[in-house]
């Protein structure tokens, strides 16, 4: 119950995070999620598009440096508390994240987030025993219809 995420390092300088989404835009790729960590040089962009493979393909085509991860999509109640709920549950199950950041949905009453995690499979189990499920691949794309 995995959705593919694809990161991209970039230079850290003006117009490059606009120069990689010109590439997107022209290859006709739509992102569903972004996420951008930087430091002094170079910065990571986080993505989660409508056609992973196309992406990578485009990608690498036009000179980026990319790689395809799988990663945890989980939709939660959009209410106070429900975020800490999650973590919480994580937590006390032994799960670290190593990242994680949200998305929008065209689905009202629900909060979506990704989350990495070093193993995906056990992370999954521990928020399905409480309730929370994964969205796997096919799901994120009927949240986008």
């Amino acid at each position: 119950m995995t959705v593919k995420q694809i990161s991209v390092f970039l230079e850290n300088r003006p117009g490059m995070l606009a120069e990689f989404t010109k590439v997107l835009e022209k290859a006709n790729i739509d992102l569903r999620a972004l996420s951008l960590a930087e430091n002094e040089d170079f910065g990571i962009v986080r993505v989660i598009v409508d056609d992973a493979y196309a992406t990578i393909q485009t990608l690498k085509e036009n000179g980026y440096i990319c790689s395809m991860t799988p990663v945890l999509a989980v939709e939660i109640p959009d209410k106070p508390g429900a975020l800490v709920k999650m973590l919480t549950i994580l937590g006390d199950g032994g799960v670290n994240l190593e990242y994680t950041y949200a998305f929008l949905a065209k689905k009202p009453g629900s909060a979506f987030m990704i989350l990495r995690v070093a193993d995906a499979k056990a992370a999954a189990d521990i928020l399905l025993q409480a309730g929370i499920r994964p969205i796997c691949q096919d799901e994120m794309e009927e949240l986008f219809k």
